[in-house]
């Protein structure tokens, strides 16, 4: 389905910042099939992804000093209504600005927020270029999730923020949170256990693929790490998590009724 807006609140972006560029482009060309283009910035290139023609998601090489601290990373860009205004909701919150805000040529002005328990997102109040151009296809984003260790906190940080609904979905032993943007669901939140260690609250970003085991052979071939096996998610699907060459984690869903269009 190709996507030509987004409201308020939708995953509209996903930005790959990583330590070697042209490795991390030749592996997701491989993996998922994308078309690159590369565009020279200030400070390097700026490459967007394609599938049929529409983009789909973006990489850049990250600075020598911006990489001695931080890993390659995806980033999770949400559409907003106005920028500023969101930056203020989030200090009310609790959370901070990171980056900007500033404007991305005729694209779109944006900025990078830390919500309260640390986990980093960016807002993207769109201009010329809207986001993520097709949807409910192989490939491309399909899904976000938090990560976090207070879930009643974040809750009331992204309601005030985003202007999330939520909805509790039993999943087993544990219920799970679904973030709700005009009565949609577009993404989830986890509660970190004991079990997740010293690993800091975060966004994942989940990719729909045709063939979750498959796919996760592929990528551990072309040198990704297997952080989760292939696991099955009743009713949902089989998803996996990966480890990209660069350090990057990002997971991959086989859903079980994508919604073809």
């Amino acid at each position: 389905m190709k996507v030509d807006s987004y409201i308020q609140g939708q995953p509209c972006w996903v930005e790959l910042a990583t330590h070697n560029w042209q490795a991390a482009k030749s592996f997701y060309q491989q993996l998922f099939g994308w078309e690159a283009t590369d565009m020279p910035t200030p400070d390097g290139q700026y490459t967007t992804m394609q599938i049929a023609a529409g983009e789909v998601a973006a990489m850049y090489q990250m600075s020598a000093e911006m990489a001695k601290d931080t890993p390659s990373h995806w980033m999770i860009y949400f559409a907003v209504d106005n920028v500023d205004d969101t930056i203020e909701r989030t200090k009310t919150a609790g959370g901070q600005l990171v980056i900007g805000p500033h404007n991305v040529g005729d694209a779109g002005r944006m900025a990078v927020l830390m919500d309260v328990e640390g986990a980093s997102f960016s807002v993207w109040q769109a201009m010329s270029h809207h986001g993520i151009k097709h949807q409910h296809i192989a490939n491309t984003l399909c899904w976000v999730e938090l990560a976090c260790r207070v879930p009643e906190k974040s809750q009331r940080f992204y309601q005030q923020v985003l202007g999330f609904g939520m909805s509790t979905v039993p999943m087993g032993e544990f219920d799970y949170t679904q973030w709700l943007v005009a009565e949609q669901a577009v993404g989830g939140m986890i509660a970190m256990t004991a079990e997740w260690g010293d690993i800091a609250s975060h966004w994942m970003s989940y990719f729909d693929v045709d063939n979750c085991d498959d796919m996760a052979n592929k990528a551990q071939a072309l040198g990704a790490t297997i952080c989760v096996p292939p696991t099955d998610i009743a009713e949902v699907g089989r998803f996996a998590v990966l480890n990209d060459p660069q350090g990057a984690v990002f997971s991959i869903i086989a859903v079980d009724n994508r919604q073809d269009e």
